[in-house]
């Protein structure tokens, strides 16, 4: 699907949708807890591919105005489809490496060139059985038993952090998981909260955890908040292009929450009243800035787009690890940034954006939905035709939608 956007005025409210993140670990806690609720959760492709997996390994759960769970008893084997989600694959390397059975890991094109060597090694050392080819991407053979242990890792992932902080507490033996150095640390305080809110123990002592074996999942009841890397996209429709008035946005361990601060650093008007959860952004005259983008990937594709219409140059630096997300996106956005006539250079750890008026033309989302996101809301103050526009379904499946309805002028071909 082909989406184009033209200049346009856009205003009004708009509620955005759950933490992908937040559901993902709420999801799967709650498919190791014997009985719990999920409130508000994301129905996207990426989540479902999580409750594919959840079903997969035994639990049951049915819908209603939430998702009632019933948890597995033991960790079943068999054939697991996570479709595009590196979360999915990640965590459940984990939990199948408690299964006595085989496992097989399997995704699609994006999934089986994304590497998970550091991930395999230390479930190997605490005593899991995974085999792959080259740097473990997918397709991904595990069994169990994970005993537990001590581990050190040097991760590019911190879903490689979370997938042994959810799996480790159901070892036999406590552990000690010591991180050398990861990006993206904000993920693992997601994953933490989840397993505070499940009653497992682990003590934390800057990037070293101790995790007692042996434990319950003991999820009973869960509201997943709102997702602040979607927010972003609203925040950016509202600066570039008129006001949005975005709601139910409370605090959250989420790191992309800081895309605020970065907005206001570049001069945009934005309010958010917390207690009441109300967000304002409203145009304004941006800045260029510099980010360091160690912990925040997801915000980017959005702080590139920003860049490209602020007065001056944006440097977003320290984000080589976004070579490894769906994208290579350093490669994406550049490639896209170029075709609209921005002035932009590489990095081997980010890129620079130079400010102006924005020619328009075609990009392609390259299979990343963040991508596709972005530079539709780019097309607000141009004219942008968005090439595979469809994989939005992955994360945000009104998006365009919600764009239409705020009074974006959006053709869909």
């Amino acid at each position: 699907m082909d989406v184009e956007i033209s200049r346009s005025e856009v205003e009004g409210e708009v509620v955005p949708p759950p933490s992908k993140s937040y559901t993902h670990r709420a999801f799967i806690s709650s498919s190791l807890s014997r009985h719990s609720r999920v409130y508000n959760p994301l129905i996207a492709e990426d989540t479902i591919a999580t409750l594919r997996c959840c079903m997969g390994i035994g639990a049951r759960f049915y819908r209603s105005d939430h998702f009632e769970f019933f948890g597995c008893e033991g960790v079943n084997p068999g054939y697991f489809y996570v479709s595009n989600s590196g979360t999915t694959l990640r965590i459940f390397m984990g939990i199948l490496s408690l299964s006595r059975g085989l496992s097989i890991l399997d995704g699609d094109e994006s999934i089986r060139r994304r590497p998970n060597l550091e991930l395999a090694v230390a479930l190997r050392n605490l005593g899991a059985y995974v085999s792959g080819f080259g740097n473990f991407s997918a397709p991904i053979f595990v069994g169990g038993i994970l005993k537990g242990g001590e581990v050190e890792m040097k991760a590019r992932s911190s879903q490689f952090i979370s997938s042994l902080l959810f799996s480790l507490p159901l070892a036999k033996y406590d552990s000690i998981l010591r991180v050398l150095d990861v990006k993206s640390k904000p993920y693992i305080d997601v994953t933490l909260h989840i397993l505070e809110e499940s009653k497992v123990k682990i003590e934390r002592e800057n990037l070293t955890f101790y995790i007692d074996g042996n434990q319950e999942y003991r999820l009973r009841r869960f509201k997943v908040p709102c997702d602040f890397s979607s927010v972003s996209y609203l925040i950016s429709a509202g600066v570039l292009a008129g006001k949005v008035v975005i709601k139910n946005v409370y605090e959250s361990r989420q790191g992309d929450v800081v895309i605020i601060d970065i907005v206001r650093e570049m001069g945009g008007k934005v309010r958010w009243r917390k207690e009441s959860g109300i967000l304002i952004a409203e145009r304004s005259e941006l800045e260029g800035v510099e980010v360091d983008a160690g912990d925040i990937p997801d915000l980017v594709p959005t702080i590139a787009i920003l860049g490209a219409v602020a007065r001056g140059e944006t440097l977003i630096y320290n984000a080589e690890h976004l070579r490894f997300k769906e994208t290579d996106r350093i490669e994406t956005i550049y490639r896209n940034l170029k075709s609209l006539g921005v002035d932009v250079k590489k990095r081997s750890d980010g890129l620079i954006v130079r400010g102006g008026e924005i020619e328009g033309g075609v990009v392609d989302s390259f299979g990343d939905h963040r991508i596709a996101m972005a530079f539709s809301v780019l097309g607000l103050v141009s004219r942008v035709k968005v090439r595979n526009a469809e994989v939005v379904n992955v994360s945000y499946p009104d998006f365009f939608e919600v764009l239409r309805d705020l009074g974006a002028n959006i053709i869909t071909k």
